[in-house]
């Protein structure tokens, strides 16, 4: 039974039409295959739809670059800190709780302490696991969280180069509940497309850190050929999501399949080359730089960093996407996280004190939009 959603689904084919408010407003994001003014291609979003936001909830404030968020059982949140290296617990009602400095962390440019995830046997194991960067490398640890701070860690995986810019960092688990990762070539474009290095990828790998079955090369890749990947989410039917920042002209969203090369560098947007993988839409860099992503009510959400609002993609029963909606525009800042809770609402974090931000008053936030 699928969970309560943040936006009621519909059952036209409309979407919203350009000249709407910032907090509901069409944009230049295009698909590989344009779409009309105000319609969605026939047939792809006949069971999907947009809808104005409220405005959402001040959960917590005051926190330094909040990265990554991932729910436990009974619906608190674990919350990294990229800068502060600090691993928060915070409840529904906005209490927040320090478990600690994570060991080991060096931030620094765009690197620090970045993803997060829950183990989905959680109650029987209590790994908590974490994507950060060290002094050598970044790298994929565990640890096992019984409810009081950070607990020793165990190295999953080690050696993902590191740098200045494009550490990647979002952890998630997928429906198969395997761990993926997703990393970032640091500058050194070439490693996109070496399928020997973790840099420029998607990994896909067991709890326990290993080469999941399945994978196409033998090797923790799923997938390869990206720039910087830091939003992963996977919708109904189980397809899986990417976010991807771009260069000079496109950001994307990417519809992730086993083995598949993604084109960076050479490609960044729609090449047309069928020994690359188009996007499933791209947008203008100075429209998104899209961080964390989300799923939910036929929907997928992109946290956008210099765009500052967040994305609205509606999702065709086909995993077609429809005529992006931006929501909040210039409202908060930039957008880092968005992910969706266990009581279907969306919580979302604000990202102003990272260095390219200008911060405001209560920053850094999370932020919580209510489910319909």
């Amino acid at each position: 039974m699928r969970r309560r959603s943040i936006i009621a689904t519909a059952t036209g084919v409309m979407l919203l039409a350009a000249g709407c408010s910032p907090s509901g407003s069409t944009s230049g994001a295009r698909t590989p295959d344009p779409l009309p003014s105000t319609t969605a291609r026939p047939g792809t979003t006949a069971q999907t739809g947009t809808a104005r936001l409220g405005q959402p909830r001040e959960l917590a404030t005051g926190l330094q670059v909040p990265w990554a968020v991932a729910f436990l059982p009974g619906g608190d949140a674990l919350v990294t800190e990229r800068d502060s290296a600090r691993l928060l617990r915070v409840t529904p009602q906005g209490a927040v709780r320090s478990l600690g400095t994570v060991p080991g962390v060096a931030a620094g440019g765009e690197g620090g302490l970045l993803g997060v995830a829950v183990s989905p046997t959680f109650t029987a194991d209590h790994y908590v696991y974490l994507y950060f960067t060290s002094g050598s490398d970044n790298r994929i640890v565990r640890f096992a969280y019984t409810g009081t701070g950070v607990g020793r860690l165990e190295n999953l995986v080690t050696g993902i180069p590191h740098g200045g810019i494009h550490n990647g960092g979002r952890l998630a688990f997928g429906p198969d509940n395997m761990l993926y990762a997703g990393t970032g070539e640091t500058g050194e474009r070439g490693l996109a497309q070496d399928r020997g290095s973790p840099a420029g990828k998607i990994l896909r790998m067991t709890p326990d850190g290993k080469p999941a079955p399945g994978n196409p090369f033998g090797s923790r890749v799923w997938s390869y050929g990206h720039r910087n990947v830091q939003g992963l989410a996977w919708d109904d039917q189980g397809r899986m999501y990417a976010t991807e920042f771009g260069q000079n002209r496109f950001d994307e969203i990417n519809r992730i399949e086993r083995g598949h090369n993604y084109g960076w560098p050479e490609v960044e947007g729609v090449g047309g080359n069928s020994t690359y993988t188009d996007p499933l839409l791209t947008w203008a860099t100075s429209e998104a730089s899209p961080s964390g992503l989300a799923y939910a009510g036929g929907s997928l959400w992109a946290a956008a960093l210099r765009g500052e609002r967040l994305w609205q993609v509606p999702l065709g029963l086909d995993g077609r996407a429809g005529r992006p909606v931006a929501h909040y525009q210039g409202t908060y800042g930039r957008l880092r996280a968005a992910v969706r809770a266990p009581d279907g609402s969306l919580w979302i974090t604000t990202s102003n004190r990272d260095g390219r931000g200008s911060p405001r008053p209560r920053d850094d936030k999370i932020l919580v939009v209510p489910p319909s």
